[in-house]
């Protein structure tokens, strides 16, 4: 099993930054990509960057050149700085480790909320 808790999300006005941190526990070694979702009411949960243990990145269009994702092996620690934040940027930020060492597992933090005010 492993354990995804998320931290940093808040209110922040429109083109300002925020960090959002999620540490790892548990079963560890299994992890191999972490990375970060969101999902706002009524939609599906769409991809926001993705890391993997060798440090390749993936960003969704609507994010690249404004989020940068950013992994700590050594504490299993994924971070996304998000700046030029955007009013459509508000929902809830989901951590997502994939497990793919061990049964190919997928597992999910518990959300945190990020809003931009306009």
């Amino acid at each position: 099993q492993v354990r995804l808790v998320e931290s940093g999300g808040g209110l922040v006005q429109a083109g300002g930054s925020l960090r959002l941190s999620c540490a790892a526990s548990g079963d560890t070694i299994c992890i191999s990509a972490m990375g970060w979702y969101r999902q706002a009411p009524g939609k599906e949960r769409e991809l926001v960057a993705t890391i993997t243990s060798r440090g390749d990145t993936n960003y969704a269009d609507s994010v690249k050149g404004r989020f940068v994702i950013s992994r700590d092996n050594a504490s299993n620690t994924v971070y996304l700085q998000m700046n030029s934040l955007k009013p459509e940027d508000t929902t809830v930020y989901y951590c997502n480790a994939q497990a793919k060492r061990c049964g190919n597992l997928t597992y999910w933090g518990q959300g945190t909320q990020v809003t931009v005010a306009s």
